[in-house]
């Protein structure tokens, strides 16, 4: 067996209920959710009992996803399981870098708080939305959205599924195209056109926020960035404590760089693949991304039960 790497979920895989389950047997996952309450009250009433409407909802979705994420990483961990590196989607790399020390959780979580009015506050500047677009290669994708005019690929999630971020129209005229093109293309449950230009000035005050608040510390393991498919710096001094400021703000008008970072986790040896927090969007994209590769996830008490037999049968589970 090869290293093992957690995969933290990102905005569209909130579901009614998340997490409810393993905070109600896992102390670990408990402490997480008592966090996010006690800095922004009623999260795990979201989480838990929220409607399908409320979760989709931007000012709730970052927060809710995040700490659900960060209570699922927190129990594994709890039982042992260490990753070699890990990686998180859009707004799920706050919560990988916050596992891996470069954040508190407090300043992870605040930090995310801030993060989801940023972005809402530019979406609703710039209105638009997102379609996954199926069956056609990137590059296919990318000519589509110049053609179909304020539409940008922004996630690049698999061989054969890229993301476009764009204008309502641009979008309908895209719908058109990729038919034509015979691929499929579906809506994403956000409310905005995260990762594009539209995005700007939500970057800028991020980078104005983490520039005036926020120390990050060297992460304890590799976290790959959505940005650059690299790690985040991992030195200790000052310009690489900016480096890495610089590379979340500007990762929320950017592209997430999904397939490469799949492939530096591959090429880092890592060949199983834990996505911890909602869903299993993460893992279906690694199944489609990678060969040769195990895919688990880590929601509920019976996923991570599953995940503890798995790799307590191959040596993997350390003693705490």
């Amino acid at each position: 067996m090869g290293g093992v790497a957690f995969l933290f979920a990102g905005q569209g895989a909130q579901h009614p209920g998340m997490g409810a389950a393993l905070a109600e047997r896992e102390a670990a996952a408990q402490a997480v959710f008592a966090t996010a309450d006690a800095l922004r009250p009623g999260t795990s009433d979201q989480c838990f009992s929220g409607t399908a409407d409320e979760l989709n909802q931007t000012a709730n979705t970052q927060p809710c996803v995040f700490a659900c994420d960060l209570a699922c990483a927190r129990a594994l961990e709890a039982h042992g399981i260490t990753p070699a590196a890990v990686a998180g989607f859009s707004l799920g790399e706050v919560a990988a870098l916050t596992f891996a020390g470069a954040l508190s959780d407090a300043q992870g979580f605040k930090l995310v708080c801030h993060r989801a009015r940023f972005m809402d506050a530019a979406a609703r500047r710039h209105l638009g939305s997102m379609r996954a677009v199926l069956k056609l290669d990137a590059e296919t994708v990318e000519r589509l959205a110049r053609e179909a005019g304020e539409a940008w690929p922004v996630n690049y999630n698999s061989p054969k599924q890229t993301v476009v971020a764009g204008s309502p129209e641009a979008l309908e005229a895209l719908d058109v195209l990729v038919k034509a093109a015979g691929g499929r293309s579906m809506p994403v449950a956000v409310s905005g056109a995260f990762h594009s230009p539209y995005m700007e000035q939500a970057s800028r005050e991020l980078a104005a926020y983490l520039g005036g608040n926020v120390q990050f510390a060297a992460p304890r393991i590799p976290v790959i960035a959505n940005l650059t498919a690299a790690p985040y710096p991992s030195g200790s001094d000052e310009a690489a404590a900016q480096e890495r400021a610089e590379t979340l703000a500007a990762q929320a008008s950017h592209p997430v760089q999904w397939v490469n970072t799949l492939h530096e986790l591959e090429r880092r040896g890592i060949d199983t693949f834990i996505e911890v927090g909602p869903g299993k969007t993460l893992t279906g994209l690694a199944k489609r991304t990678l060969s040769d590769v195990k895919v688990l996830s880590c929601e509920t008490p019976e996923e991570l039960d599953a995940v503890l037999a798995e790799l307590g049968a191959a040596g993997f589970i350390s003693a705490n």
